[in-house]
């Protein structure tokens, strides 16, 4: 990589929320988030008390389209919620938030995907047991008819392998941008490589046979994507776009919890890359991201800004 580095740009949250309002579709992952705040996590066969504590829906693709609704924008979660009990919260944080469910498999009574996140009071870091969407895989004859109607963007986080691929398939059929969120490679990924135009990955995400960010951007730009970026945390992020390499500076800040902090930039991405340049739709997300961090929780920064 060069030295090549974006300038910061900033917007306040009222200056986003005046623009035009777009619709986004998030497939993937929903979860229900037991959160906790505590000094540390437990070892083995300890009990330790939470100082504080949250719940909402979780996952990276709602994460994200929480994140993008309130920047102004619509946002449906295409996502396994189902009827059990514990679905009941899932749908009322979202009602809250004002984002859409399309439910894959509605009438499924199995509990929803739950995480355990406990949040280290003093790091911001955090420790997370969670069984994903193993148990909740979709086909791809489940999803809505016309469900990208009047859709500007698509977000895929790779959870529902079968069902992102054939978004993919329908969303470049009608030049609908799609982009991916790289947080770990999952079997599955290089299906839906092809029809990608963004690649925003995390330092975790590491597919067949790559090392390092210089294979995982070689891998990568073999499908032919123009834009890649790899986010490292509070570190700068790299891309490559259409060829040109460079760093965006990411804000430094005193983190209270890291939680969601990429499922928000993901979102983030998708309501500025719609209106401003590729580097500086990551600098405005990176932005977000950082301001999330400064609260605990995944909702909190938007209630308390």
């Amino acid at each position: 990589m060069n030295n090549l580095k974006s300038k910061i740009v900033r917007l306040s949250v009222a200056e986003v929320q005046n623009q035009k309002s777009a619709h986004g579709l998030f497939v993937g992952l929903v979860t229900l988030d037991l959160i906790y705040l505590a000094d540390s996590a437990p070892k083995n066969n300890q009990k330790i008390v939470a100082t504080d504590y949250t719940v909402a829906a979780g996952g990276p693709a709602t994460n994200a389209a929480v994140t993008f609704n309130y920047l102004g924008n619509q946002a449906t979660v295409l996502g396994v919620v189902g009827s059990h009990p514990m679905t009941q919260l899932i749908g009322a944080d979202l009602a809250n938030y004002k984002v859409a469910i399309a439910d894959l498999e509605p009438t499924t009574d199995l509990a929803p995907p739950v995480s355990s996140i406990i949040v280290t009071q003093a790091t911001g870091e955090r420790a997370v047991v969670s069984i994903n969407a193993v148990k909740t895989q979709a086909s791809s004859a489940s999803i809505p008819p016309d469900i990208l109607q009047n859709v500007d963007i698509v977000l895929i986080d790779g959870h529902q392998i079968a069902v992102s691929y054939s978004i993919a398939q329908m969303a470049k059929a009608k030049n609908i941008p799609i982009v991916i969120d790289g947080g770990s490679w999952k079997p599955g990924f290089e299906q839906i490589l092809p029809f990608v135009d963004y690649a925003i990955c995390s330092a975790n995400f590491y597919p067949p046979n790559c090392q390092t960010g210089e294979d995982v951007f070689a891998y990568l730009g073999g499908f032919d994507i123009p834009y890649i970026a790899i986010t490292h945390g509070q570190k700068p992020i790299e891309y490559l776009s259409c060829a040109k390499t460079g760093i965006v500076d990411v804000p430094q800040i005193q983190a209270v919890d890291t939680l969601g902090a990429g499922d928000i930039f993901h979102g983030a991405f998708c309501n500025y890359i719609l209106r401003e340049s590729f580097t500086d739709a990551l600098a405005l997300a990176a932005n977000i991201a950082a301001d999330s961090c400064k609260f605990f929780g995944t909702r909190r920064w938007m209630d308390l800004n």
